[in-house]
């Protein structure tokens, strides 16, 4: 399983530290240890950024390069014969991309996940960091 140091998941989650770090003792996001560090499950992370970006802050922005590539965690993945849907948090914004199914595959792609999302005009471009 994969899991986020708390600097890793405040980064996909577009908040500060602090502000991680307050929502886990706050038993917001459950956090365990692992080689004296605190980190957070990817599925858990994943289900709380999908929460988060349901109901998003307009207070709270992302920092976009000029090439439009966001750092993000995969929320879900459907997929069929041919076709996958992936599902990302980056930040405050919530992306979809369609792929083939053997992309996803080969990307290992699952919920938890850590990704880049490259977009360009109406392409979400997906690959591992």
């Amino acid at each position: 399983m994969t899991t986020y140091r708390i600097a890793e998941a405040a980064e996909l989650l577009g908040v500060s530290d602090d502000t991680l770090r307050r929502w886990v003792d706050a038993g917001r996001l459950p956090a365990a240890q692992e080689d004296g560090r605190t980190v957070v499950p990817g599925p858990a992370l994943a289900a709380f950024a999908a929460d988060l970006a349901s109901t998003p802050d307009p207070g709270r922005g992302a920092a976009v390069s000029a090439r439009n590539r966001l750092v993000g965690i995969v929320t879900a993945v459907k997929k069929d014969t041919v076709m996958a849907q992936v599902d990302m948090v980056c930040g405050p914004y919530r992306l979809v991309s369609l792929m083939s199914t053997e992309a996803a595959e080969e990307l290992g792609l699952e919920p938890g996940s850590r990704v880049v999302a490259s977009v360009k005009s109406t392409n979400v471009v997906v690959e591992l960091p």
